[in-house]
């Protein structure tokens, strides 16, 4: 298997095929003592969702030390909260906490943008509170390479994702050990070891986003549904393009100082 392991990322699309066809077949235990070995500067990434207290069983299992990055976007769920310091207490995992750029608590957010700004300027509150602080973290950290908790399971996006991704531009890869795992195996596999998860799965919750935009899922619906119920959103911006996230909040700030000067002319 090519190594990926080179200062410099060094292999093509082939090669990249050639790698995935063979973590296909692997378990996600597997997967990630190969990027254990594989990769320096790797690190997890996680909001403590189903998917994630799972990958951090079982690198404590493994004996696998990876640095945690958490995105504090200031609107997350206290329980969310409650569940990053659980985790922490239970893995030891050293834990890199990023806030919005500038901001320690929600009411300094809320100084700075504006009371409910997913509602008037999604992309600058997705930009400003997932897009930013990750690019910052990853940057100040010197992250090469990220463990993430998504499924094809969980549909949309994510629907024809491999277990490793490259990310365009930024060259960051992206490594999804429960690639192919589906809820139901994430949950069994949550109850049979005892793992700390969220106690709002115990209330009909099944993706834990923030408080303003996450619902329990009803009966028969997708897991993810409970997330921007009502619309065709179906990611934060987090896995999305970087560079045309970044160009479409330099825009919207634009026309936002743009309306502010002329308002005040």
């Amino acid at each position: 298997m090519p190594s990926l392991a080179s200062p410099v990322l060094q292999f093509d699309e082939s090669q990249l095929e050639h790698i995935n066809q063979r973590l296909a077949t692997m378990q996600p235990a597997q997967i990630l003592d190969w990027a254990h070995v594989t990769f320096d500067g790797l690190f997890q990434e996680t909001a403590f969702g189903p998917s994630g207290n799972v990958i951090s069983d079982m690198l404590n299992t493994q004996g696998i030390s990876v640095p945690v990055i958490f995105l504090d976007t200031l609107h997350h769920f206290d329980e969310t909260l409650d569940l990053a310091r659980r985790s922490q207490q239970r893995y030891g995992f050293k834990l890199h906490v990023y806030k919005p750029d500038g901001c320690a608590d929600r009411a300094a957010f809320v100084a700075k943008h504006g009371d409910e700004l997913w509602k008037h300027n999604d992309t600058v509150y997705d930009y400003s509170v997932k897009v930013e602080p990750a690019r910052r973290a990853y940057s100040e950290l010197r992250a090469r390479a990220v463990l993430t908790g998504r499924r094809k399971s969980q549909k949309g996006d994510r629907a024809t994702m491999q277990v490793v991704e490259i990310e365009k531009g930024t060259g960051l890869i992206k490594i999804n050990p429960l690639a192919n795992w589906s809820f139901q195996q994430v949950w069994t596999y949550l109850r049979a070891h005892e793992v700390p998860y969220n106690v709002l799965l115990d209330q009909g919750y099944k993706s834990v986003g923030d408080y303003h935009s996450t619902r329990p899922v009803k009966e028969g619906e997708d897991e993810r549904a409970g997330r921007w119920a009502g619309s065709e959103k179906t990611e934060c911006g987090l896995h999305k393009d970087y560079f045309a996230m970044r160009a479409a909040f330099l825009a919207s700030q634009k026309k936002q100082n743009s309306s502010i000067a002329v308002s005040a002319a």
